[in-house]
């Protein structure tokens, strides 16, 4: 059935909620300018719970020995649908997506206070959105009016995301699917951009290349700005102007991925514009693409989710030192934090229906023990800033490579197939 994994992850969370009742609303839609909307994209939590793809929706998760999931979404309209498309309506959404009721949308807060009165938990993603947080202390000032007719208000609010995160993290079959696909699609459209890559290009050209392949493919479209950032603008971590024309002894850095059914792929590859590596280019390349091999070694189920960034982190200051960036014990730079001029990031985050997924990375003063089925990504690199100190045939040069991780029973598995040696890379972009 189409609305099993959802409402298999409503039952999950009914036994997080007890006796409580929990509120998620969905994304608005948002204007972009005027009468413009953007794109819309739901809620992460929203749709993690109900696959429910229209703005102006929202479940609540009635607990208890009955326990209801409702939805309130838009009504079924003839008139907007002839200028914006289909609606499910009521019927429709209850039946398609196995809800046990559904209301309008316009009668949410009028029911909410009925449904929150005389349970002992409210919870709701507090201080996610203002305007939801305000109908939700309307409908427990609503409930509070009427205790002398025998109502109570809920005596406790949580906050929602807690329980929805630690789900999140153990990625399902149905979740793993739709990601493989998603990385296959990335995949593809970074091998494409390779293929496309000439001297004098713009960078924006070789955007328009990846996102004609997610598109092609099947892709809702980008999972996030995409960068693509030739020569020194490689050393821009968030570089997104994408605007410059590519050197021909430059590399490019292009960190893109796509989003399919709500999830993301993030992919970074790195690359010369002219297809050959050489000199300095290459030393540096095989520097972290050494320190993402020892990270991907180190991901096993119940190592900590630091180990694989102080492996990475090991592999980089030692070629860091081998490049004359630095002197000195891989220990001392290390602990002095002498590298971070050229790396200065983690060496990944969790992945799922955010490019940056939902859950704690530490609990207390430990880091979380990976677990199979949790999703990440893997991506060193080095980035190279003119400098006194910094020999000039270096200069400019910034590198990373990523890939997204399963975590498996006995390791972990990278489900992302971009060319990515010196080797493959070279062959992809071979001009015959």
């Amino acid at each position: 059935m189409k609305h099993e994994p959802y409402s298999s992850r409503r039952s999950t969370l009914f036994k997080q909620i007890g006796d409580g009742v929990a509120v998620i609303p969905t994304a608005p839609e948002r204007v972009r300018n005027r009468d413009s909307h953007h794109p819309y994209r739901f809620d992460s939590y929203f749709w993690y719970l109900t696959g429910f793809p229209e703005p102006e929706a929202v479940v609540v998760l009635v607990g208890g020995n009955t326990p209801r999931s409702i939805l309130f979404c838009r009504e079924k309209n003839e008139e907007r649908e002839v200028w914006d498309g289909f609606r499910y309506g009521q019927e429709a959404a209850r039946d398609a997506f196995g809800f046990d009721e559904t209301y309008a949308f316009s009668e949410f807060e009028q029911k909410l206070p009925e449904l929150i009165a005389n349970r002992q938990t409210l919870w709701h993603a507090l201080g996610h959105d203002a305007a939801w947080d305000t109908k939700i202390v309307a409908a427990l000032n609503s409930v509070r009016a009427q205790s002398r007719a025998g109502q109570r208000a809920p005596g406790e609010m949580r906050d929602l995301r807690e329980p929805i995160d630690r789900m999140r993290l153990i990625k399902d079959a149905h979740e793993t699917g739709i990601m493989r696909h998603a990385a296959a699609i990335a995949s593809a459209g970074h091998a494409r951009a390779m293929r496309a890559c000439r001297p004098g290009m713009a960078e924006y050209e070789l955007e328009a290349e990846l996102g004609y392949e997610f598109r092609k493919r099947g892709a809702d479209g980008h999972a996030y700005s995409p960068i693509v950032a030739g020569g020194h603008n490689a050393c821009v971590l968030h570089y997104i102007e994408n605007d410059k024309l590519l050197a021909e002894h430059a590399l490019v850095l292009i960190d893109a991925g796509c989003e399919v059914q709500g999830y993301a792929s993030d992919i970074t590859r790195t690359f010369p514009v002219c297809g050959r590596f050489s000199g300095a280019a290459r030393d540096a390349y095989e520097i972290v693409l050494a320190a993402q091999s020892a990270a991907i070694a180190a991901i096993q189920p119940g190592a900590p989710f630091i180990a694989y960034h102080d492996a990475a982190l090991r592999v980089l200051v030692q070629g860091m030192v081998d490049l004359c960036l630095l002197a000195g014990s891989i220990d001392g730079i290390i602990e002095s934090e002498t590298y971070k001029p050229f790396y200065m990031h983690r060496t990944g985050h969790w992945l799922g229906l955010d490019v940056h997924d939902a859950g704690e990375y530490k609990s207390g003063e430990d880091w979380v023990t990976l677990s199979p089925g949790m999703a990440l990504t893997v991506e060193p690199g080095l980035y190279i800033r003119p400098g006194a100190k910094v020999p000039e045939h270096l200069h400019g040069i910034g590198i990373r490579i990523e890939d997204d991780v399963f975590v498996s029973a006995t390791g972990c598995e990278v489900y992302t197939s971009a060319p990515k040696t010196i080797a493959e890379i070279e062959e992809v972009m071979r001009r015959d």
